[in-house]
């Protein structure tokens, strides 16, 4: 195998490196998905965090090798000795982190890809022989793109093609009966945002109540396990006068996927639950005011951006988004107050009006 990129002939084996969150494996996913329609015979393994594996480790072609970001040096230990003996033409190091790095430092490739030096967050630089092109300005989507054409793959349709198990699309059609319209409202970001990308639970309820006058739609809650998002689906809950589905803690991602591809649309902060809706087709309407929704928002459904996130910058630093680096958060969790129910009702008229309904 040649150590130059372009690569001059598919490689034998490829392993990819992206173990978390949930809307960068989709991300990552579509990227999987271009190399697999142009290296069809190309070996392909995915080190991927445990949660994620719960997501996309079942779809054929494609070997996974599950890495718990919880087991610290035994969970090292484990991916060093499950690939001990193999060596991949190419490693693609497509998350920037130390602990991605680590991870990586256990396997052998004659190439290792990773972002230029403007990503490459931690020092990955350190860590691998070769790096993307630069991009100034990208969607995050576009910017893992750039790792197929440092190999010489051109992007193609974009696919995800997640299998749903029949157990989850039974789940689904239960929930939302053919002939329903449902909008899934996913209230909360990760824990890691810690409160910044969040909504109040009352502005939800509102926007609830409209799509219900509205169009009819019924409304699901959805959310993780924890003790803050069902408390936020119980506030929702309790500021409506009409029954909603709350399943908060209550699916799995695969039950929560096969909802969402069942469902109208889904509304949410800047979370992964928009992501994996982008990966079945479904329009989000996304709440952004801490981060850039150029750089983030569900690929496919930018258009229904709610966007604040100039207005927030500049009231946090008084700068514009073209002064501040890509990729700058607003950490103030006030800066989401300056999205008002007006915004996202108007932007759910929009959405109603322009697109169409899948069949039920």
């Amino acid at each position: 195998m040649p150590h130059s990129l372009p690569l001059d002939q598919p490689p034998r084996s490829l392993c990819v490196l992206r173990l978390s969150a949930i809307g960068d494996v989709c991300h990552t996913l579509a990227v999987v998905r271009c190399l697999q329609d142009a290296w069809p015979d190309t070996r392909i393994t995915w080190i991927i965090g445990k949660l994620e594996a719960g997501l996309v480790a079942d779809i054929p072609g494609i070997e996974f090798i599950v890495y718990d970001k919880a087991s610290g040096r035994e969970g090292l230990l484990k991916i060093r000795q499950a690939l001990h003996q193999r060596q991949f033409d190419v490693l693609l190091q497509m998350q920037a982190s130390l602990r991605a790095s680590r991870v990586a430092r256990q396997i052998k490739a004659d190439i290792k890809l990773g972002f230029d030096l403007a990503r490459a967050q931690d020092f990955q630089w350190l860590f691998t022989t070769h790096r993307i092109a630069r991009r100034d300005r990208q969607h995050v989507l576009d910017g893992l793109f750039g790792f197929a054409e440092a190999m010489g793959v051109s992007r193609g349709d974009l696919r995800w093609d997640i299998p749903l198990p029949d157990e989850a699309r039974s789940f689904a059609a239960q929930q939302i009966p053919a002939g329903t319209q449902a909008m899934i409202i996913s209230p909360m970001a990760s824990a890691g945002a810690r409160g910044a990308r969040n909504w109040p639970p009352e502005h939800f309820a509102a926007v609830a109540r409209h799509a219900q006058e509205q169009y009819g739609l019924k409304i699901i809650l959805t959310g993780g396990p924890s003790d803050r998002e069902k408390a936020c689906g119980a506030a929702i809950e309790a500021a409506l006068d009409t029954p909603v589905t709350n399943l908060i803690g209550r699916t799995n991602l695969k039950q929560l996927l096969a909802l969402i591809a069942r469902s109208r649309l889904l509304l949410g902060p800047d979370s992964g639950p928009g992501h994996m809706a982008t990966a079945v087709n479904t329009p989000v309407i996304s709440l952004f005011a801490g981060t850039n929704p150029d750089r983030a928002a569900p690929y496919l459904s930018r258009p229904w951006a709610v966007n604040k996130y100039p207005q927030a910058l500049l009231a946090d630093c008084g700068k514009t988004v073209n002064q501040v680096k890509w990729g700058r958060r607003v950490r103030n969790a006030s800066a989401m107050q300056l999205i008002t129910v007006s915004d996202v009702t108007s932007m759910l008229d929009r959405l109603m009006t322009e697109t169409i309904a899948k069949p039920g």
